[in-house]
């Protein structure tokens, strides 16, 4: 059966095409109308969607080969989001799916990111996995598709949001977290160092509002126009890698897990890549980080969570609607 796959829930309208567990388009239109604002713009961002979703869902079927006529099922993302992106995703896919006559999947987004680490052919459970992202940021032992225990989550700021903003203070523009990973590869991370939050309660728990108005205040030090933003980067980004790694170890003694995955937006960050092989060789244990194109907001990962939801017989709601604060359970 062909999944098509919709993703709509902030800034990249996404589409894509999965059967029998092979991704055959991934489709990501990346929006830039917020750059000038240094941040997504809500009401833009869903005029955004609306303009692009179905030329971006045309290309995702011919990229895969396949017609309107051959999809057995649609997935879309139905939540955490901007409730105005998600509204655009659910009423075409809803729409479609009537005007199809096939079943329509709420996929909690969550649960999409998650859901690119079972390309992993050598997926083992319990996984521990960690999902940072720009939106969210949290520790989950997943026992298997749709069962999960949260060990920790992110009190403030997400990790992918941090280096947003911290890429907007050196200059950056928006979205800036890659043009920052490339920065700090240029600069001393022994320069500046920056302090890791200490939460008193929640020990899986993230902070990262702390570190990013430390970097703000470091800024101001420097008059305009000579700032070392190389060295700001580094030292930024070996904090916050080192906060993720630190937690993510911890866990994986605490839960026995024996794999690990990295999963979201932030997984694409150099740093976290190469300390993410380090920690595996450290521990004697395997990990899986996915493709770029299946780290962030994208199509391919919904329409896998939809076909796993199907596989695995999770029930599926006849009635649902986009949900902006949608848990993960």
């Amino acid at each position: 059966m062909y999944i098509l796959g919709i993703e709509t829930s902030c800034d990249e309208t996404a589409s894509g095409i999965v059967k029998g567990g092979e991704i055959l388009s991934n489709i990501i239109l990346t929006q830039t109308a917020h750059s000038i604002y240094g941040g997504v713009v809500p009401e833009i961002a869903s005029r955004e969607h609306t303009k692009h979703i179905v030329s971006i869902v045309e290309k995702a079927l011919a990229v895969a080969g396949t017609q309107f006529s051959q999809i057995g099922a649609i997935a879309v993302t139905r939540g955490p989001g901007l409730i105005g992106c998600l509204l655009v995703g659910v009423s075409y896919a809803r729409n479609l799916g009537l005007a199809l006559n096939i079943p329509v999947i709420g996929i909690n987004h969550l649960e999409g990111h998650i859901s690119a680490a079972f390309t992993d052919p050598d997926i083992e459970f319990p996984l521990l996995c960690l999902l940072a992202s720009g939106g969210h940021t949290m520790l989950v032992v997943v026992n298997e598709f749709h069962k999960y225990s949260i060990l920790g989550t992110t009190r403030d700021d997400a990790a992918g949001e941090a280096f947003d903003k911290v890429a907007k203070l050196l200059g950056l523009g928006y979205p800036g977290g890659a043009k920052l990973d490339e920065l700090a590869d240029k600069g001393d991370p022994n320069r500046f160092h920056f302090p890791l939050a200490k939460l008193k309660k929640g020990k899986w728990d993230f902070s990262f509002s702390g570190i990013k108005t430390a970097v703000a205040l470091k800024v101001r030090e420097f008059p305009d126009g000579e700032v070392p933003a190389d060295d700001i980067a580094a030292g930024f980004r070996k904090a916050v890698i080192t906060m993720l790694m630190s937690k993510l170890k911890e866990a994986i003694v605490y839960s026995r897990c024996k794999h690990f995955a990295i999963v979201g937006g932030v997984a694409q960050n150099s740093l976290l890549r190469n300390k993410a092989v380090e920690l595996a060789n450290e521990m004697g244990i395997s990990f899986y980080i996915p493709d770029a194109d299946l780290c962030g907001d994208n199509g391919a990962m919904i329409a896998i969570a939809g076909e796993l939801s199907l596989k695995n017989n999770i029930p599926l709601e006849s009635d649902f609607d986009a949900s902006p604060y949608l848990p993960l359970t």
